[in-house]
């Protein structure tokens, strides 16, 4: 049973209808991790307690599915509802063909029929034997998780600032959203830090004035830096300014373009160079802001035209590698970051 819409959703992690599963599964961790939590308390009377809840990974399934089918079998100790919870890391666990094969028993009636079976897995594929067993199933549910909409973080926003009696203006909300993060768990994160700027329980609600020295920098702040810092020789803070535009939802496609567009810059200033032309002109046409100008200088001084040439290559074959289906995107994109870092400090930059 495949539960798409969001209002079904919450329907069902408050009430677990007429089911004895479900699997909970996708790219977003923090939202598998949230809902799972949803589900588990109403599940069990007392989700923590060990005596009613049984709670393995893939590392407990390496005999096969023994200890699974063990535990689906048992009764609460505490005459509390059985939560049997199963947690599979990455995009296919090791232990999935076991997980796969217990809940088809489970739901066929095999092992404890008053007993709950909760999976939370990673982005399974369509072929996923365990994706498959879950969505054809009428007593399972099927969840699938991505990564929020800005209506979905807007109502998470308000939501969490309104039970700390804080909030924002309209134009402050939609700011503040659009420079969220689209995984869950850190955009949670965010808003609940972002309550303890405004003061629980101040009843402040918040303008864009107000908001600026929360928020900071545009989204796209940290991709500049970061390529001014690749094509600088400073690996480290290269390294460090991927990880915020991580943080703050770009991926790799965007990192590749911040990188071509630094890269686009430093060759026509070289190319103004070579004809004659001062850096100084270079900096003006280009518009180049004025706190980068005496690096940006020093690395149209320090990179030529000939390594220029050898390194767009990588660049061309990095943007088209991130338009694959299915690629590691924001590698591709740290990977290019890191070479071009690499390529500048042998230059002596």
């Amino acid at each position: 049973m495949i539960l798409k819409r969001r209002a079904d959703v919450e329907r069902y992690l408050q009430s677990a209808a007429d089911t004895r599963a479900a699997l909970i599964w996708g790219p977003d961790l923090g939202l598998i991790r949230e809902r799972g939590h949803t589900l588990a308390a109403t599940v069990a009377t007392r989700p923590d307690d060990p005596f009613d809840v049984a709670l393995l990974s893939e590392l407990d399934l390496t005999d096969g599915g023994a200890r699974l089918e063990e535990q689906l079998l048992a009764h609460s100790l505490m005459r509390g509802r059985r939560l049997v919870r199963l947690r599979l890391s990455g995009d296919r666990g090791e232990g999935e063909d076991a997980a796969s094969a217990a809940l088809s028993r489970h739901i066929a009636g095999d092992f404890n029929v008053d007993a709950f079976f909760l999976i939370e897995a990673g982005n399974l594929k369509t072929t996923s034997a365990l994706r498959k067993a879950a969505e054809k199933a009428d007593r399972c549910a099927a969840i699938a998780c991505y990564a929020d909409e800005p209506a979905d973080l807007g109502r998470l926003a308000r939501e969490t600032l309104a039970r700390e009696k804080v909030g924002l203006a309209p134009d402050a909300l939609e700011l503040f959203v659009s420079r969220l993060p689209q995984e869950r768990g850190v955009a949670r994160q965010e808003i609940e830090r972002l309550a303890l700027f405004l003061g629980p329980g101040s009843g402040i609600v918040a303008s864009v004035a107000e908001l600026a020295e929360f928020v900071g920098v545009e989204p796209d702040a940290s991709l500049a830096d970061a390529a001014v810092d690749a094509f600088g020789g400073r690996l480290a803070a290269a390294h460090a300014g991927l990880r915020r535009a991580a943080l703050e939802g770009e991926s790799g496609p965007a990192v590749v373009r911040a990188l071509s567009s630094h890269f686009g810059r430093l060759r026509k200033a070289i190319v103004m160079k070579e004809a004659g032309r001062p850096l100084s002109d270079a900096i003006k046409e280009l518009r180049i802001f004025w706190k980068t100008e005496r690096e940006f200088t020093r690395q149209a001084r320090g990179w030529t035209l000939s390594e220029l040439e050898r390194l767009q290559p990588e660049l061309l074959a990095a943007d088209q590698a991130c338009k694959q289906t299915g690629s590691p995107d924001t590698l591709i994109g740290e990977h290019l970051a890191l070479s071009i870092a690499g390529r500048a400090r042998r230059l002596g930059l």
